[in-house]
């Protein structure tokens, strides 16, 4: 059997690995055009002079590792051009990037994102709802950090599964604000010695939103700065391909031995809602032509006031007024709309059964014969 495109796209490409060095590096040797989306959490250059203590004297555990530190915003600037370039160059035409940071440098990385032609879709403000103190009490206590969600372009038709964000929000519109704890108790990684194995490790419940929002099962996420490997993780379970990226060696074999324990979902786990818009378009008629609805058969009405006939050319008659299922059942309630496939009804052994459930049956067979 021949391969598809993308099954040879993906021979090609390092998946599940966490590949060592350079995150500018390493995104060189890949091919152009390979990626379908980029999760990144770059250094944030905190810019910390001297040690942070609580009021009971005990020091503060900061982000003060080498990595973070860069000699003045301009290394700054240029450290993120050079990686936006190289994360760029692999992002597919229709892919999409999400780029982590706090004030103290999410504003540079938006403006070089601009430039290097993103297009900005939303910012995300992450609200920890359990956020560190200010200790020193001089400024106000730092309790979120700010996501920046792109597309390659601003006519890329990137992923977005509006109605799983809604079902994941207890059926309302997913907002901007996403009220999440930080990474505590057994999510927290430790290392050998038993200290916090990487400072700013991302609670999985952030990755679980991004990566179900914005990309389906089969893609390929790239984590540029990958850490413990919470992207890893969370694509591993969602039945994503992941490719890390990350220079520790320390990190490196934390991440690895994570991974190891990873499980991923069964395969009926991972479906998610899908817009109605989203669904294979199914004409009334084709029920008459399949023979699930004969001419001649009679519909009621939801509410089992109205009834019509069926014809075999796929609209229906009711008193005085012929059309599709939608216009008579508007006529039949003197309304401006109506949507007959929830309106009208077939009756078997006594019972109303809408026609929708005729529609579903299709609409799950084009999805087998699909897979």
């Amino acid at each position: 059997m021949k391969k598809t495109n993308k099954e040879r796209e993906l021979v090609e490409l390092p998946l599940n690995q966490i590949l060592a060095g350079d995150c500018v590096d390493v995104m060189n040797a890949l091919p152009n055009d390979c990626i379908d989306l980029i999760f990144a959490d770059p250094p944030y250059n905190l810019q910390l002079k001297g040690d942070l203590h609580r009021p009971d004297n005990s020091l503060v555990d900061a982000v003060d590792d080498s990595w973070d530190q860069f000699s003045s915003f301009e290394a700054y600037d240029k450290f993120t051009n050079e990686w936006l370039s190289a994360a760029r160059r692999i992002l597919k035409p229709n892919g999409a990037i999400w780029v982590i940071g706090s004030y103290h440098n999410i504003f540079r990385v938006g403006a070089a994102l601009q430039n290097h032609g993103f297009w900005i879709l939303n910012d995300v403000v992450w609200r920890k709802s359990n956020p560190m103190p200010n200790f020193r009490g001089k400024r106000l206590t730092n309790a979120h950090e700010t996501m920046i969600w792109a597309s390659k372009s601003e006519s890329a038709k990137y992923t977005f599964n509006y109605d799983a964000l809604k079902s994941l929000n207890e059926g309302v519109q997913m907002r901007s604000d996403w009220v999440l704890p930080i990474c505590t108790g057994h999510e927290r990684l430790k290392n050998s010695e038993g200290e916090k194995a990487h400072p700013t490790q991302k609670p999985q419940s952030l990755l679980h939103r991004v990566l179900i929002g914005s990309t389906n099962p089969g893609d390929v996420v790239l984590d540029p700065f990958f850490g413990t490997g919470t992207t890893g993780a969370v694509a591993k379970m969602l039945g994503r391909e992941f490719i890390g990226i990350e220079r520790e060696d320390a990190y490196r074999e934390v991440a690895e031995k994570r991974l190891s324990n990873i499980r991923k979902f069964d395969r009926a786990a991972l479906e998610v809602s899908v817009a109605k818009r989203a669904e294979p378009r199914i004409p009334f008629g084709q029920l008459v032509e399949r023979g699930m609805l004969r001419p001649g058969e009679e519909l009621r009405s939801m509410n089992n006031r109205h009834k019509a006939k069926v014809r075999a050319d796929g609209t229906i008659v009711g008193k005085d007024t012929t059309g599709s299922i939608h216009q008579v059942g508007a006529a039949m309630e003197n309304a401006p709309s109506c949507n007959g496939w929830t309106y009208w009804c077939f009756q078997r052994d006594g019972k109303l059964i809408p026609i929708d459930i005729l529609r579903q049956q299709i609409r799950s067979e084009i999805r087998e014969h699909a897979n």
